[in-house]
């Protein structure tokens, strides 16, 4: 609960008062245009992160690596996209850390490191298991200690095996010759 009480009351409060002093400052117009073009600027930046990161995605997967630290990336850059949308100068302040590099790759690869971030059936991204570099993941064998199947068997039901001459359908056409 304090979490989303800070997100979605003390944020926007936060962003109505600093708004308010700019506007004093400098006048509502001149504001307003701030916000449009930090939004704008910010939507031309996230375009050239998003594809650099899916390409870098891409490279690793065509080396048979699972690509952890870009799935946080783009992660990061979704939130990032989502704060410059928001009118206001302290999130469109946190979207542009979060789209620039030097802070991105950082804190992802912080996030990737300490396991931090579940995958679902890929495990974590820990490298404490293998499994940031793909080895579970993409079947690398050397460090796989074997495939489970699941499933289920049940001998209710079934029936005996076929034989030659038990076989529906074969050898009736030369029954009725």
């Amino acid at each position: 609960m304090p979490v989303a009480f800070t997100v979605f009351i003390i944020v926007p409060l936060l962003e109505m008062l600093v708004l308010f002093e700019v506007a004093g400052r400098l006048g509502g117009i001149q504001t307003l245009l701030m916000v449009v073009l930090t939004a704008a600027i910010g939507v031309q930046v996230l375009k050239q992160q998003s594809f650099s990161t899916l390409l870098r995605a891409n490279d690793r997967i065509r080396q048979g690596q699972l690509p952890a630290q870009e799935i946080i990336e783009g992660m990061l850059l979704a939130a990032a996209g989502a704060m410059l949308l928001t009118p206001g100068f302290l999130t469109d302040t946190l979207g542009f850390l979060c789209l620039t590099g030097p802070v991105r790759r950082p804190l992802a690869g912080r996030l990737v490191g300490t396991g931090a971030v579940w995958a679902g059936w890929f495990g974590s991204f820990s490298r404490r298991n293998g499994s940031a570099r793909g080895d579970q993941a993409f079947g690398n064998r050397a460090t796989s200690r074997g495939q489970v199947f699941e499933g289920e068997y049940s001998t209710s039901g079934s029936e005996p095996p076929l034989e030659a001459g038990n076989t529906p359908g074969v050898g009736e056409e030369n029954k009725n010759k």
